[in-house]
């Protein structure tokens, strides 16, 4: 038997990108494993959460890249966590992310 998954949205592995940093992966190989991403739209993402000012990028002594989550990145976070968790509707055993529209 094969488990379908549904494709993840754009807006979904930007905060599974937010969660992993805060969770406390910091470099690129774990955040890329952790999150289930390839090397080139990591970086693109990680450039994007970084010029949008939710992570910040810190290089030490040993020229090691390293990223951190904001203030405002954590926000944003829990913002978009605690809206998803008040969509979720439940049916029966399961739970629904379609519309209510599409569930009468």
């Amino acid at each position: 038997m094969r488990i379908v998954t549904r494709k993840r949205s754009r807006l979904e592995i930007y905060l599974d990108v937010l969660h992993v940093v805060k969770s406390g992966a910091q470099k690129p190989t774990h955040i890329m494993y952790k999150a289930n991403l390839s090397n080139k739209p990591l970086q693109e993402i990680l450039r994007s959460l970084v010029n949008q000012g939710l992570i910040i990028l810190v290089e030490d002594e040993r020229s090691s890249r390293r990223h951190q989550i904001t203030d405002r990145g954590a926000l944003a976070l829990g913002y978009f966590m605690k809206t998803k968790e008040l969509l979720t509707i439940k049916l029966g055993e399961g739970y629904s992310n379609k519309p209510l529209a599409q569930l009468e």
